[in-house]
């Protein structure tokens, strides 16, 4: 495995209880605050360095986040409205390559996330056990998997980079 690549380990999908539930809400909801506290006071030098060899930078990293968690909240959308939606990939280095990533400073992703988190939480927080079983298709497999699923997917996936850039924080000590 790469140094670090997942510092807080690989996505374990779990039973869906009220306590994982609860759990992945809470990481849907405070992501920004996570990840707005991971890059307070780096300086554009430490916002250019990869978090490990071979990787994203943190501006990329912070970047990657908004675009994937904007593709999840459509994807959540599409799956509540919609029966088994085939959920459209993206690829996502190729959009980590783009002008917007490239020249945009990173707090327009986090105060995009602020708005898209609240949103995206406010939409999930009470489904109910059906709805949780709406199922989205992913078209590489062809396997339908459950909101649930996802949620907790997700969850991970914003904690994941949250920790790659602490990670890299520890490993640089650079203040907090």
């Amino acid at each position: 495995m790469i140094e670090n690549q997942y510092p807080i380990g690989k996505l374990e999908e779990r039973v869906f209880t009220d306590t994982v539930k609860q759990e992945c809400l809470g990481a849907i909801r405070y992501l920004p605050n996570m990840l707005e506290a991971a890059i307070t006071n780096l300086d554009e030098a430490q916002l250019q360095t990869s978090y490990r060899k071979g990787g994203w930078t943190v501006h990329q990293l912070v970047h990657h986040v908004a675009d994937s968690h904007l593709n999840a909240y459509t994807r959540f959308k599409l799956g509540l409205t919609e029966e088994n939606p085939v959920i459209r990939p993206y690829d996502e280095v190729a959009w980590a390559e783009l002008n917007d990533v490239r020249n945009l400073p990173v707090n327009i992703s986090v105060t995009l996330l602020y708005a898209l988190h609240a949103r995206w939480h406010e939409a999930i927080k009470d489904l109910s056990d059906q709805q949780w079983s709406r199922t989205l298709v992913h078209p590489a497999t062809g396997v339908a998997r459950p909101l649930s699923y996802y949620v907790q997917l997700y969850a991970w996936h914003g904690k994941h980079h949250v920790a790659q850039i602490n990670y890299l924080r520890e490993k640089r000590k650079w203040k907090t």
